[in-house]
């Protein structure tokens, strides 16, 4: 029996979807917008509404974002992009997440 390698954008959007209740949840992988080899796994970005996040500070909402993918962090992602909202967030944005800026390379 082989085993199929699973993503690291599979594995983000499972461990949040596990941890946290949410309302809308879109997982990015923006790696091709850098300088890595082709098809790498090490740029994210994670859009996420949870009524989790109502009350939270912007900063606890990261911080909780980090605490689920920290084993992601220590290993294959080098970079992640957080925006965390709560419903009423969300809507306020029109259901949108900022674009990300282009990158340097």
């Amino acid at each position: 029996m082989s085993m199929q390698a699973v993503s690291v954008q599979a594995v983000i959007e499972q461990k949040l979807s596990d941890a946290l209740e949410l309302q809308h949840l879109e997982v990015l992988n923006e790696s091709g917008n850098h300088n890595v080899p082709a098809n790498s796994e090490t740029h994210f970005k994670v859009t996420a509404v949870s009524g989790w996040f109502e009350g939270k500070p912007l900063l606890a909402r990261h911080r909780r974002v980090n605490e689920i993918l920290a084993d992601e962090l220590l290993g294959p992602v080098h970079a992640l992009s957080i925006h965390a909202y709560t419903e009423a967030d969300w809507k306020k944005r029109h259901g949108t997440a900022p674009l990300s800026p282009p990158c340097a390379n």
